[in-house]
């Protein structure tokens, strides 16, 4: 994977406004709105944000912030399935849609969102 080429075609901006599409589908989803709390989706939205600026760009005030990502441990307490899973992905790629990012940004993107999408998952299939 190319972080320099996501980087320089998206940047913060785009990661922004990535992030912003994302959750306005969330907050609306009956499957997967219900795992976030509606007092914190600003913060929800913000720390995916700086996660996004750090595994793409090096930024570091997400691990400033929070320290290492340890994304399955942090997520431990949600039940996420195949189908958890699925939606999340497909609500990133309608973000991804809407932010009329390049078809390669989302090729790339996508193949990551997928497999981190995948390693989350913490419930076999039903």
């Amino acid at each position: 994977m190319d972080e320099a080429f996501i980087w320089q075609e998206i940047g913060e901006k785009g990661f922004r406004e990535l992030v912003a599409a994302f959750y306005h589908r969330i907050s609306g989803d009956d499957l997967l709105g219900p795992m976030y709390p509606q007092h914190d989706m600003e913060g929800a939205e913000e720390r995916l944000y700086l996660f996004l600026c750090f595994r793409f760009g090096g930024d570091t005030r997400y691990t400033e912030q929070r320290g290492h990502p340890r994304l399955r441990m942090r997520h431990m307490s949600f039940r996420i399935g195949e189908a958890e899973r699925d939606r999340w992905v497909e609500l990133m790629s309608a973000a991804m849609l809407e932010c009329d990012m390049s078809p390669e940004a989302r090729s790339v993107l996508e193949a990551f969102f997928t497999q981190v999408a995948d390693f989350m998952r913490n419930q076999g299939p039903p």
